[in-house]
């Protein structure tokens, strides 16, 4: 993640009422047939007043792309020019610098007489000064975007192309990463991610890391730091319920060339493969295509992983739905099925996607191992209890349709009914011991 300096909050631009700078209101006016936002007529007013194009701008982490005010006022009826008594809505914008000097103001002569830079403290609405000295503005520009490079490790890049009948959005018919923009309940740059890739495709990856901020104009025309993560998956795209654009694919690097993108999306995953190179032999053969067969008479186990939560003496358990494929009206801990990723992977992502919890792997440790059969019939599973010794967050109902309720019960007073070999793990590991079998015949 961008570290962000810190320095005393930036002035901002005002101009003088007629021979009073005591009365200085910021660039501004009416909305116009052209412009599809308020935001968007709030930056054309910035433009053709102060000549400040909407390149040296940014959005702010605080305000993101909502007001910070909205200022309602009365205007008297105007007989001279035939306009009404009416209400004026007065929407008011914050953005930051793209950089640290100001640029040079070129005055609409007609309309502006005068601009002076001026301190928040300064402002001469009570309302706006108290709004924006309380949204802490230090005026440094940082991502209020997040993307994500996903590759496969043996080379290919997932891409996602984006519709191209749609000018409002950015970069309509490029293909591009998988992404989008902060909202105000993203707690980080990586719930961000996270939660887009959740929405546009459906898909949750573990282990994302910060690879590098990418700098790109918005489709409003502003300055947009982009914080970039990498993550490795090796699926089908076809598979993905996409939400969003035209299409995802695996892409090369040598097809980017003949591609449609953006210049700084192609330069940066170039530099990611320049990065990771192939081995001298060339890609492995894709997932699936190339397995080693198990040994004559092996039994394939199914992997589970379950995160044990304990707090003051408690255990976290979910209640799962009635309609669930399995356990149903039965209390249970946050638990899922190994993908192709490891297990404490697998634990990261299923304690975020159900509960919306936070742990990292380092923060586990592996308390108890139930080796089970359920019926004859059933294949053997593995079923691996970790406990996390720091998360964040509170446990939510992310899943409704797998978990009504999350709720803490003393350990040794368990709810019924509980999955049975979730009661023997959580009484096993009360009493120390690592390991419990059930449902093989002796």
């Amino acid at each position: 993640m961008q570290r962000r300096r810190h320095r005393p909050p930036a002035p901002g631009l005002a101009y003088p009422a007629p021979g009073h700078w005591s009365h200085a209101p910021p660039p501004g006016g009416h909305v116009e047939p052209e412009d599809r936002t308020l935001q968007a007529a709030a930056l054309r007013e910035v433009s053709e007043e102060a000549g400040i194009a909407p390149g040296a701008l940014c959005l702010t982490r605080q305000m993101l792309g909502s007001p910070i005010d909205i200022d309602v006022h009365d205007i008297y009826a105007s007989p001279a020019k035939g306009g009404p008594a009416h209400r004026h809505y007065d929407f008011r914008y914050v953005f930051c610098l793209a950089d640290d000097n100001p640029p040079a103001v070129t005055l609409q002569d007609e309309e502006v007489s005068g601009a002076q830079w001026l301190p928040m403290s300064e402002v001469t609405s009570p309302t706006l000064r108290a709004k924006l000295l309380h949204a802490q503005l230090d005026g440094q520009p940082e991502p209020v975007n997040a993307s994500a490079i996903i590759h496969d490790g043996q080379g290919r890049y997932l891409l996602h192309l984006r519709d191209a009948n749609k000018p409002w959005i950015w970069e309509p018919g490029c293909w591009s990463l998988l992404g989008g923009g902060r909202e105000p309940q993203d707690r980080t740059l990586l719930d961000t991610v996270r939660r887009e890739l959740r929405e546009e495709a459906g898909l949750a990856l573990a282990g994302l890391e910060p690879y590098a901020v990418e700098y790109v104009t918005g489709s409003d025309g502003t300055h947009m730091p982009i914080q970039v993560f990498t993550g490795l998956w090796n699926g089908d795209p076809a598979s993905l319920p996409l939400t969003e654009g035209v299409m995802l694919a695996w892409v090369r690097p040598e097809k980017f060339p003949n591609m449609t993108m953006l210049p700084s999306t192609r330069e940066l995953l170039e530099q990611h493969a320049a990065e990771h190179p192939l081995p001298a032999g060339g890609p492995a053969a894709p997932a699936g295509t190339a397995r080693a067969e198990a040994p004559s008479g092996t039994v394939l186990n199914v992997v589970g992983v379950h995160l044990y939560l304990e707090r003051d003496g408690q255990v976290l358990l979910g209640l799962r739905h009635p309609d669930s494929a399995y356990a149903g009206d039965s209390w249970h801990v946050l638990a899922g099925h190994c993908e192709d990723e490891s297990a404490t992977a697998c634990l990261v992502r299923e304690a975020y996607e159900e509960a919306d919890l936070v742990i990292e792997s380092a923060d586990v440790e592996l308390v108890h191992t139930v080796h089970m059969r359920e019926r004859p019939a059933d294949p053997p599973r593995v079923q691996l209890f970790f406990r996390a010794r720091r998360w964040v967050g509170e446990p939510k109902r992310q899943e409704p349709d797998k978990c009504v309720s999350w709720g803490w019960w003393n350990v040794k007073d368990l709810p019924e009914p509980i999955v049975a070999y979730t009661r023997a793990a959580i009484e096993g590991i009360q009493a120390g011991r690592t390991y419990t079998e059930l449902g093989w015949g002796r």
